[in-house]
């Protein structure tokens, strides 16, 4: 006798499995280990793709004007007030104490080893990595890079190593560009502000900077490029979910390469303070 619809509703319901809460932290830990090892293996055949041929120097050349000149604007704006905003924060206090003259001098170590290079990271992801990650997964998305594989071009030297080579020929110096722009605000707001003479400023900002702090200034925006270069493709090449999934890979990029950032500059601060000691 055949089961009726109601029997056959019970039977299935009693065969289904209930998931445990240990097995989906389990399942969650694998996919996070399992994006963490493909993550590493982008990184890796990036970097070592950089130094073997064949190399596309028309893409470099695209994405050198996609981040550095399209970056230009946010970084001058950004960079103008917030070394602006410096100077009257940290122009109140010393006003305080009589030392108004000082305030040159923690503007330009405050831009130059941690603002300018930070900031500067910071935009350019918001900016660059959204828009990596959109890209690539719309191609994805739309077959264009299963088309490249079945040409016999490998997406990597073709898609990823020119959006590296540009990210850390451009954020160094996007970032010597947000140093300057932001003295600049400085010195504008200590005259209107302060009253303080514009040679004053310069001089004092240019004596209180050694060799460490440029080389510490100029050595992060060279990891944050590679950070926000390859997260920004690799969220675009993993995109799940047709367009849907192009726009959770793009907020994803943003947000995990903000992160990233973050945390590798308190990783680098630390590292570049031990080394000043030791060799500077």
């Amino acid at each position: 006798m055949a089961d009726t619809p109601f029997q056959a509703a019970g039977r299935e319901g009693k065969d289904e499995k209930t998931i445990s809460v240990f097995e989906l932290l389990t399942d969650s830990a694998k996919g996070a280990v399992a994006s963490l090892q493909d993550y590493a293996m982008l990184c890796g055949r990036s970097i070592a793709n950089i130094f073997v041929g064949p190399h596309y120097l028309q893409d470099t050349l695209i994405q050198m004007d996609f981040i550095g000149a399209g970056s230009m604007p946010i970084i001058l704006l950004a960079g103008f007030f917030i070394g602006a905003v410096m100077v009257l924060q940290t122009g109140s206090q010393f006003t305080r104490f009589g030392q108004s003259s000082l305030t040159g001098d923690v503007v330009a170590i405050a831009l130059v080893r941690e603002l300018g290079p930070a900031f500067t990271g910071l935009l350019v992801t918001g900016r660059c990595a959204t828009g990596i990650a959109s890209e690539l997964g719309s191609m994805l998305v739309t077959e264009q890079v299963d088309a490249m594989r079945a040409m016999g071009t490998d997406p990597n030297r073709k898609l990823v190593v020119p959006r590296v080579l540009a990210s850390l020929l451009m954020l160094p110096l996007l970032t010597a560009i947000m140093d300057f722009i932001g003295l600049l605000g400085g010195c504008v707001a200590s005259v209107l502000s302060l009253r303080l003479s514009a040679i004053e400023f310069w001089r004092r900002a240019i004596d209180a900077l050694d060799f460490a702090d440029l080389m510490q200034g100029f050595s992060k925006p060279i990891v944050f490029g590679f950070i926000l270069a390859t997260i920004g493709c690799y969220k675009g090449l993993t995109v799940r979910g047709g367009t849907q999934g192009v726009g959770r890979a793009t907020t994803q990029a943003a947000v995990l390469g903000s992160i990233l950032i973050i945390v590798a500059d308190a990783f680098l601060t630390k590292l570049a303070l031990f080394f000043a000691d030791k060799i500077f």
